[in-house]
């Protein structure tokens, strides 16, 4: 038995996950492989302070890799490219807000490119990987870090 679709709005009634891209650029700094992370504002308090990939919701209709770079923009400033998916993070209740599969993109950018924390990001700038963990690190997100290590 399908769903209907209401006439109104276009939903189907199906209850189904949001659908989050964050952007992955490193680069090799002054004391090896660097990550351009952003500093979290107050919302979700869970993550409060930490540092997270520059990343948000897809919009209905975007395609997930203009939402990267879009995101990667309004939140740091600074201009992607190429993006590429490095891998997707989808357990329920991975974020506090509501179920959210995401989309982990490679994304090229300027090395030199000087980040500014914008829009809901309190800060932004080139880590050294080996500064990041799951203490520091919002969500998920340490997994990816990880993930560069290897």
């Amino acid at each position: 038995m399908a769903n209907e679709q209401c006439p109104e709005c276009g939903r189907d009634g199906y209850h189904s996950p949001s659908i989050t891209v964050d952007a992955v650029a490193i680069r090799d700094g002054e004391y090896g492989l660097e990550i351009l992370m952003i500093k979290r504002g107050p919302k979700p308090s869970e993550w409060a302070g930490m540092w997270a990939f520059p990343g948000g919701f897809v919009d209905y209709g975007e395609d997930p890799e203009d939402a990267v770079l879009r995101e990667l923009e309004e939140e740091t400033g600074v201009v992607g490219r190429n993006p590429v998916a490095l891998t997707i993070l989808g357990a329920p209740g991975r974020d506090p807000r509501k179920h959210c599969v995401g989309i982990f993109y490679l994304v090229e950018v300027n090395p030199t490119a000087a980040p500014i924390g914008a829009d809901d990001a309190v800060d932004a700038a080139w880590l050294p990987i080996g500064n990041l963990g799951v203490e520091n690190v919002a969500c998920d997100h340490a997994s990816v870090v990880d993930l560069l290590r290897e």
